[in-house]
């Protein structure tokens, strides 16, 4: 879709919002758009970002209600305010002004997956050290008097219970824009957000040197605002697929067994990926479009 609204003309910024407004309306993967990853209240909220490499402006939306698509927002959010990241019910109220209708993102299907998850004890969840004991019980939860720390395990966050869609536009003459579109981890929190809203973690465009975006563990990879990272290593002339891997090995030392992957491209097209092996996940897939290709191909990198 994305390809296709450059071929007829349109802006990169255009490609990035009808691509990832693409996967909106697809479900993608059930974590992208509507009817997925509920969180502890069985609600869908969406979080999105699009990021114009010429002008450095960012539009985003986080724990957005109510409105399906998220991209869209986020990029009204450019247009017409001189804001750059717009949150919750008031993010919907806006995007019911700009137009959007405001609907239920509920589905029969995230319903289901609540009311599973509520049969399993709440599990998996993303508390820690409270009272009563999250790893075998649900909520409410609370602070204990005493305090103690648990270790993060590996299967807390299975590859299958967040994803996201990130892309990277170059256009023909060299401009750069990206943008990213996710329904969140998976039983989150009310009110978590990720890193897919977030400039420089979840995307990142500049047309003086190239685009990347990230999808993954978005609480652990934040930290490390990788896209931003990957642009500037591809900014010291750094090849986009060893962009990629630097920013994964950083995050490594502190994070070993974090589930992440990088996508890198810089201004003249080339582009990379990488991503952190862990059981499971070993490989990453990737779509690439090119006028060297006859059409859209998947591309496979494996983990380091």
């Amino acid at each position: 879709t994305a390809w296709r609204v450059l071929q007829l003309g349109g802006s990169e910024l255009d490609a990035v919002e009808r691509g990832c407004g693409q996967c909106e309306i697809d479900q993608c993967d059930g974590s992208v758009g509507y009817g997925g990853s509920p969180d502890e209240n069985g609600e869908t909220t969406l979080d999105a970002m699009i990021m114009d490499g010429n002008t450095m402006e960012v539009g985003a939306v986080a724990d957005l209600r109510h409105v399906k698509n998220a991209i869209g927002v986020a990029r009204k959010v450019i247009e017409y305010t001189k804001h750059t990241l717009l949150v919750g019910e008031s993010a919907s109220l806006f995007a019911v002004r700009m137009g959007f209708p405001y609907e239920d993102l509920t589905t029969q299907k995230s319903l289901s997956m609540y009311s599973e998850w509520l049969n399993q004890s709440c599990q998996p969840n993303y508390w820690k050290n409270v009272v009563p004991d999250s790893s075998k019980s649900c909520g409410p939860y609370k602070r204990p008097e005493k305090v103690t720390c648990e270790e993060q395990t590996i299967s807390q966050r299975s590859v299958h219970n967040h994803d996201t869609i990130g892309m990277v536009v170059i256009g023909g003459s060299g401009t750069v824009a990206s943008g990213t579109s996710t329904n969140g981890a998976v039983h989150k929190i009310p009110g978590r957000v990720g890193d897919s809203p977030i400039a420089g973690a979840g995307a990142y465009a500049d047309s003086t040197a190239g685009g990347a975006a990230a999808t993954g563990d978005g609480d652990i990879m934040m930290r490390f605002l990788p896209s931003y990272q990957a642009v500037e290593y591809m900014r010291m002339g750094t090849d986009p697929t060893v962009a990629c891997q630097k920013v994964i090995s950083r995050i490594q030392k502190y994070a070993p067994k974090f589930f992440g992957a990088v996508i890198c491209a810089n201004r003249t097209g080339s582009y990379g990926a990488a991503c952190n092996k862990i059981p499971g996940f070993t490989q990453f897939h990737f779509m690439v479009s090119s006028p060297l290709l006859s059409q859209p191909t998947e591309q496979v990198v494996d983990c380091i």
